[in-house]
């Protein structure tokens, strides 16, 4: 690093990590507790310092692996966040992110030794700063994104009922659909795949399972719900 700017103030930089799943049809999200002044014990999202040999994008999936053990998760940056007062620490400037997980997928291990807890995010307590801010408008980028691009399935299993993939839609959105007009509208998209398996769980005439096709979807994209 160079000795230049020396006449300007210095600003911290961090990255932090807003991570949706899906479970018992509800949308969830990852806090903890903060380990650290200022602020120690409050609600607060999971994040970091950007390291001086490492870009945000970098910083943040490092970030997400430490906390999850997951690679190549599903991540979009929601936004920089970086009024004076937003840390009574020091002068940070805060990059999020957002990210997706199959709860499935998630070490419970890692989350206890964390100290983690899924919450509802529409029961979600004051978090530390303006972590709440960036909930916020993290579910608003996936509620704008979900509607013309299938990231949803990364919060499902590889098969799911369409009653699953309904009320993910209706957890994310905050808001009923109707069901008549949301299979109509499903079994118009082709890459959503019905197979010949049956999930036998809810009841015992069961429901049909599917799955998203990828390579379909790849080749013809268009998709609104």
């Amino acid at each position: 690093m160079t000795k230049f700017y020396g006449e300007y103030s210095k600003v911290w930089l961090s990255v932090d990590c807003i991570i949706f799943g899906f479970e018992n049809g509800k949308l969830k999200i990852l806090i903890g507790k903060r380990k650290m002044e200022p602020g120690r014990g409050e609600w607060s999202l999971y994040g970091g310092f950007v390291a001086a040999d490492e870009g945000v994008d970098d910083a943040a999936a490092r970030t997400l692996y430490e906390l999850t053990g997951l690679r190549n998760l599903y991540m979009r940056q929601v936004g920089a966040f970086g009024n004076v007062d937003r840390d009574p620490g020091e002068r940070v400037v805060s990059i999020a992110y957002y990210a997706l997980i199959n709860v499935a997928d998630y070490d419970e291990h890692l989350r206890l030794e964390h100290g983690l807890e899924w919450v509802d995010v529409e029961q979600v307590p004051k978090l530390y700063s303006d972590h709440n801010e960036m909930v916020r408008k993290a579910r608003k980028m996936m509620q704008q994104k979900i509607a013309h691009e299938p990231i949803g399935f990364r919060l499902l299993p590889n098969l799911f009922t369409l009653t699953q993939l309904q009320k993910l839609y209706e957890a994310v959105n905050g808001e009923e659909l109707d069901k008549r007009n949301f299979r109509k509208r499903i079994k118009e998209i082709a890459y959503i795949e019905k197979t010949e398996l049956i999930d036998k769980t809810g009841s015992k005439r069961g429901a049909s399972l599917y799955r998203f096709n990828k390579r379909i979807y790849n080749d013809d994209p268009n998709f609104k719900l």
